[in-house]
Formats: C-alpha cells, sequence, structure tokens
C-alpha cells in the first residue's frame, strides 16, 4: 500500500516536473509572453491607445470616414509596430470646405481605395511632438510612390505640406500623437482619379440634339429640323433598335461634329471597362463584348440621344444560367435585353419610386416584357418569388446617359418563370453550369447549331 502511494506520488511530481519544463521552454523562445494563439489572434489594442481615442475623439468626421474605408484592421497593426503621427482634419474641412463633388466621388464604392489612400496620407509611422518638430519630408502610411508630406516651421507657424497647425499636441497616447490642422491633404494619386473621373462626367454631360423627327408607323422623317439641344429624342427607342426597312434615323454627327453629339460608343466602352475594374461582373462584360453586338447597339442608341439603365447581374449570378436557358439561337440578346431600361435611373431614384408607390414597373428592351420593382429590406428588389434580385452593388456607373446597378441574380418574365417548372426535368439531365464558363457553354451551344445546319 505504502509502495503504491509512493509510486503515485512520484509518478505525480514527474509529471508536474515535466509541465513546468515544457512552460519554461516555450518563454524561452516568446521572452515577450506571446504564443501561437495570440499570434492568430492579431494585434492588442488597449483602451488607451491612439486608434481608441480617435474614434472617441471631437474628430467626428474623420473618424467615421476611417470606420467606412474599412482601415482600423490596418492602423491596428501599424500601431502594434511602431508609434504613428495623425494629422487630423477639423470637421467643418470634411463636412463644409471639402468640394461636394469629390466628396461624392470619395464615398462611391469603387473609390474605395482612393478614400484609404486619402485617410492614410494624413498619418506618419513615427512619433512627431509639437517640441522637437523637424523641418523635412517625411513618408505617409498613404500607398504609392507620391506618398511624403513636408512638415515645416516658419515663424513660430508650424505645418504639413502647407495645411496649418491648429491644434498642437491635441490628443497624446502612448503608441501615438494627433495634431488638428486646417484643412484636407489630398494625395496627387486621388486628385488624378477624380479628375479624370470629371472631366469623363463633364464630356458626357453635352446634351445631344436627339434623333431626327420621325414618323413610328413609316419610319420616315416628317420634317428636317432636328430637336431641341437636350430634349429626348422623338422616335421611340424600340423604333431606334429595329428601323423598318423604308428608311433608319440618320446617325448622330460624332463628337466632333458640328452638334457635339454624345460618342456613345466610347462611353459604353468606358463602363464595360468600369464593370472590369468594379470586379465580380466579366461575365456580363463578356456576353456584350465577345458574344454579342450588343454593345454596339448600346453605343450607337446613346449616341442618338437615348439614355439606359442596365441591370446588371453579377458572376455568382450568372454562373447559374444553365444550357437551357442558353441554347436557343439569340438566347444571351434576349436575356441581356431584359435587363436594359430605356430610361436613367439611379439607385436613390429607384429607391425613391418603390418607397413612394410600393411596385413600379419599368420598361425592357425585350418588348413587351416589363420589370418590375419594389421595396424589400431597405433595398430595392426587381422581379417576382424566386426569381427575384436585389439591388447589389448600387450605382457602379453613373454618368448621365448610362447608369449600371449591380444585382445578385438574372432576371426572366413572369412568364417564363411560370413555365419553368415543365422544363425542370430535362435541365436536371444537362450538365451542372460551372462558374466562369458561361462562354464556353454558349461557344459550345452555338458550334452545335451551326454542326447541325451544315448536315
Amino acid at each position: 500500500m505504502d509502495f503504491q502511494i509512493y509510486g503515485v506520488s512520484n509518478l505525480f511530481l514527474f509529471s508536474v516536473i515535466l509541465l513546468f519544463s515544457i512552460a519554461g521552454a516555450t518563454f524561452q523562445e516568446n521572452p515577450n509572453g506571446t504564443n501561437a494563439a495570440s499570434k492568430l489572434a492579431g494585434p492588442q489594442i488597449n483602451s488607451n491607445s491612439i486608434l481608441v481615442a480617435l474614434l472617441d475623439s471631437h474628430y467626428t468626421e474623420l473618424s467615421e470616414l476611417v470606420e467606412k474605408a474599412l482601415l482600423l484592421q490596418t492602423l491596428e497593426e501599424a500601431v502594434s509596430k511602431h508609434n504613428i503621427t495623425i494629422f487630423a482634419p477639423k470637421n467643418e474641412a470634411l463636412e463644409r470646405d471639402l468640394d461636394p463633388e469629390f466628396k461624392r466621388f470619395l464615398l462611391e464604392p469603387g473609390n474605395l481605395k482612393s478614400l484609404q489612400n486619402l485617410l492614410l496620407f494624413h498619418m506618419i509611422p513615427t512619433r512627431i511632438v509639437s517640441k522637437h518638430w523637424p523641418a523635412r519630408v517625411h513618408s505617409t502610411l498613404c500607398a504609392g510612390d507620391e506618398n511624403i508630406v513636408h512638415i515645416a516651421e516658419k515663424n513660430g507657424e508650424k505645418t504639413v505640406s502647407s495645411a496649418k497647425i491648429i491644434k498642437q499636441d491635441d490628443i497624446v497616447k502612448p503608441d501615438g500623437i494627433i495634431h488638428g490642422i486646417e484643412r484636407v491633404l489630398i494625395p496627387k494619386s486621388v486628385q488624378q482619379d477624380f479628375n479624370t473621373r470629371r472631366s469623363l462626367r463633364s464630356i458626357s454631360a453635352v446634351l445631344p440634339e436627339g434623333a431626327p423627327e420621325v414618323d413610328p408607323r413609316t419610319h420616315r422623317l416628317k420634317k428636317p429640323a432636328p430637336v431641341p439641344a437636350g430634349a429626348p429624342p422623338v422616335l421611340p427607342v424600340y423604333d431606334a433598335m429595329a428601323p423598318g426597312p423604308s428608311l433608319a434615323p440618320a446617325p448622330a454627327p460624332g463628337p466632333g461634329g458640328p452638334h457635339h453629339h454624345f460618342d456613345g460608343e466610347s462611353q459604353v466602352k468606358d463602363f464595360i471597362q468600369t464593370l472590369l475594374h468594379y470586379g465580380g461582373y466579366n461575365e456580363l462584360a463578356d456576353i456584350l463584348v465577345n458574344l454579342t453586338s450588343l454593345a454596339t447597339e448600346m453605343g450607337k442608341l446613346v449616341s442618338e440621344g437615348y439614355v439606359l439603365t442596365v441591370l446588371a447581374p453579377n458572376d455568382e449570378a450568372m454562373a447559374k444560367l444553365t444550357t437551357d436557358q442558353l441554347s436557343e439561337p439569340g438566347a444571351p440578346e434576349q436575356i441581356m435585353y431584359y435587363h436594359l431600361i430605356p430610361e436613367y435611373q439611379t439607385e436613390e431614384s429607384m429607391y425613391n419610386s418603390v418607397r413612394r408607390f410600393g411596385k413600379v414597373k419599368y420598361d425592357t428592351l425585350r418588348l413587351p416584357h416589363k420589370v418590375v420593382a419594389e421595396e424589400a429590406d431597405g433595398s430595392v428588389k426587381f422581379g417576382q418569388g424566386e426569381g427575384s434580385a436585389y439591388l447589389f452593388d448600387p450605382d457602379i456607373y453613373t454618368d448621365g446617359r448610362i447608369s449600371v446597378q449591380g444585382i445578385d441574380g438574372v432576371l426572366f418574365p413572369v412568364e417564363e418563370i411560370k413555365a419553368a417548372p415543365v422544363a425542370a426535368p430535362v435541365a436536371k439531365v444537362v450538365a451542372k453550369p460551372r462558374r466562369g464558363k458561361l462562354m464556353e457553354i454558349v461557344c459550345g451551344t452555338m458550334g452545335s447549331f451551326a454542326f447541325a445546319s451544315c448536315h
């Protein structure tokens, strides 16, 4: 009995010694007390951090933009490595003094990188206090080649890139410091992005004269006098798409012509490039450019003074299309026509309409079908039942002529949705659609039709 108890005690003592040895070795490998779990958890920010102070400070406009720009994790990593200095513009500089058009540009979803660069341009990865104000150039946390600010002091007045310091050492914390400045600092890369977009909008602001007045029954010109500049085209968009054999509408002059018509072809190309750069809409861009002539048709319509709203299904939605839905000749065109609205609508205008009227029916370029919109969960929902889609990425592209609104589903007319269960057993036999292979499916279908026609 005594031997067993003695043996158990020795075993227990040996286990305790072994555990302490392992713990000591771990502590030697990680003298700061960090382990794998803490590394996976990322940098820990305490309540006395400069980031917490910024979010709770009177710089409310700046703190809101930092949260909207999704920069908190980036700044936490920066603070965990070194002190930072933040030059915080006063609220009036961001709220009233900033150009409203420039502020709208920063808050658009597709310009998130520009907003991040603008905010990081106000932050330096080192600690600069007012009593040690170095008159030299400092690199900021902003990405890119031109990411430096000039710090100077003249006649007792401290500046950073010509912006006056109005509150020195306003907030001081162990891991950083905040100085208040009178205006917003704008890096050259962000200014160039904005100038490019603004010049594009200024071009699109030139109002075309519109298409000539044509009798929709005979498609003949009623009188040679053009429609006054800025007025909508007289010819319905459907007739402009498919004019009769007698006489088609006269083509509008190019951008260098005497009437300064809008260059719709270039604008369509620009919105397709915007889709590609935005990400998640490659399948739609492929259909518009490579599989159909829709891009050319849209460019001609816009050149003649018409406006369009594109309900753009994202790649995930397009990947759910089956071979049956694309096998009929002209099916890709018909699907896309149902997503083109011959009106200029933005996310705000559509949401206001559905909030006011409940349900709104928009004409589409697929006659005579309309697409129904209604308010749902604080957004706009198109279609009905299982065939519905939500406004997912608002205002991807808006220039006054073409509006692109990203949706999370492919829309079909109600008649086709009701008929879908009849064809369901056939669809199950077909191979499952694969994401990113929409072009391959359509090209294969077109190839099979060509082979059948030859035999």
